[in-house]
């Protein structure tokens, strides 16, 4: 299957070098949205936030979840990246680690999936609207956002390639930041306290 990316430039009039630079932001567009690329980023990803939130006590109990406790996923094709469990406490967890927004049509069905296990949603995504987060937390959820799309280690030239050009934030962190994680640890105990 052959993978298109479109990529539509404007410059200024007295831009007399526009098409050498076109051609060097294209070749570097292409290097990065690569689709092998940027599934090892979703890969990626679900790893280092897998042993990130195993350092705060939230242990990962399932992995590409369509069915959980015995109860089945079947309205559509989607499953859940993980499920983590603490303090008795399960969280469908999905992990997006791309330069866009998760759509909403997805965000709601896996909404709709933790809602049917019985269990809380939990995003971890790069960036998300407002209005998303809202409707997470009305599901009795919560959206962490870690802001840098998250390159695997020993791609440090690549994201700086991409920085410099396009001021995009993508870092090579050797692992998750520890505040980034207790920001949910924070949400979940204060969450505990007030069932208790």
């Amino acid at each position: 299957m052959t993978h298109y990316t479109r990529v539509r430039f404007y410059w200024s009039t007295r831009n007399r070098y526009w098409k050498r630079r076109s051609q060097t932001a294209r070749k570097l567009i292409l290097e990065y949205s690569a689709p092998s690329f940027c599934r090892g980023l979703g890969h990626h990803a679900e790893t280092i936030f897998t042993a990130a939130f195993a350092t705060v006590g939230f242990l990962p109990t399932a992995e590409k979840v369509r069915s959980y406790s015995g109860i089945q996923w079947d309205e559509s094709g989607h499953d859940l990246d993980r499920v983590f469990e603490r303090d008795g406490i399960a969280y469908g967890t999905e992990i997006k680690n791309s330069l866009d927004y998760i759509s909403a049509d997805e965000l709601r069905t896996k909404v709709r999936m933790c809602r049917k296990f019985g269990i809380k949603p939990l995003f971890i995504v790069r960036m998300a609207p407002k209005s998303y987060i809202e409707e997470v937390r009305q599901a009795g959820g919560f959206t962490l956002i870690f802001k840098w799309q998250l390159y695997p280690y020993g791609h440090e030239d690549l994201a700086r390639r991409i920085r410099e050009r396009f001021r995009i934030p993508v870092d090579c962190p050797r692992a998750i930041e520890r505040g980034t994680v207790e920001r949910f640890l924070k949400w979940h105990l204060k969450a505990l306290g007030e069932q208790g």
